[in-house]
């Protein structure tokens, strides 16, 4: 299975880790280390030597609870690191945005896919999208980061999370996106409880049977903290765990912050599969 990110083919028959750019003071796990060009720009080629195999970059927090930055703000955060960062790194850098006008600006800038909470729903994201021709992750979310946490609800939390994906692909199809261009992502933590986080995870495969590459991020997710506990070697262990599980049930890429250590446990996968 090859994804198509204009300037990347990535060829999907094995595992591929996204590493976590943070370029924010307040996101769950690392808001504040790196949000300078500087400190950014040096994580990202750190993650690339531990083996990352993509870079997400991304200048507003999405956790429980994160309220919103202005558009300004975004761009002065990302925009020099992204500018930076093709300028001296050979992997696919993706941009962590829902905002139109942050996603083609990144573009311009060196972004080779935009990875969006809101699966190209705002107004003119489609179109930023449609008319490159970077690739895009579409990922399911219920809620609002502000509020999504407070009251998740879902009658059948795998069926409407996959009905949801297969009618954004189909609304990206339509508008002239290829097929091999889209990624899908199931959104674990983005208005979801433990339970229905759980559920998702053991059927991945349904998600999978879509057709499209998935990508998965459960990495120091409160999930993971919820079973195995929160200090930084358990949420460590974790997330590797989440990740092998996730891929042998069907992801394609993971999303992480722990880079070197579930590369080095995926080639684990890579080698069984």
């Amino acid at each position: 299975m090859i994804f198509d990110c204009g300037k990347y083919q990535l060829n999907l028959n094995r595992p591929h880790v996204m590493g976590i750019v943070n370029v924010t003071p307040d996101s769950f796990s690392d808001g504040g280390k790196f949000n300078t060009t500087h400190l950014a720009v040096e994580h990202a080629l750190q993650l690339v030597a531990d083996g990352a195999d993509i870079l997400d970059i991304g200048g507003e927090s999405t956790r429980p609870g994160a309220m919103p930055v202005s558009l300004d703000e975004e761009l002065s955060r990302v925009i020099p690191v992204i500018e930076a960062l093709s300028m001296v790194c050979a992997l696919p850098i993706s941009i962590d945005t829902y905002k139109p006008e942050v996603m083609r600006q990144a573009i311009v800038a060196g972004a080779n896919i935009v990875n969006d909470i809101r699966a190209l729903q705002e107004p003119g994201a489609l179109e930023v999208v449609a008319g490159s021709h970077v690739g895009v992750c579409l990922m399911h979310m219920q809620g609002l980061p502000q509020t999504m946490q407070l009251e998740p609800n879902y009658q059948d939390v795998v069926a409407e999370v996959r009905q949801f994906l297969v009618d954004r692909l189909n609304v990206a199809l339509s508008c002239g996106i290829d097929r091999s261009r889209i990624l899908l992502d199931p959104g674990f933590g983005f208005g979801k409880t433990r339970a229905h986080n759980i559920l998702l995870i053991q059927h991945l495969t349904e998600l999978a049977d879509i057709g499209q590459p998935l990508l998965v991020g459960l990495s120091r997710k409160a999930i993971l903290g919820a079973i195995a506990g929160t200090d930084e070697q358990q949420k460590l262990h974790a997330g590797i765990a989440a990740s092998v599980v996730s891929t042998m049930k069907g992801a394609n890429i993971v999303r992480v912050h722990d880079v070197k250590a579930t590369a080095d446990a995926l080639k684990v996968v890579a080698a069984v599969l």
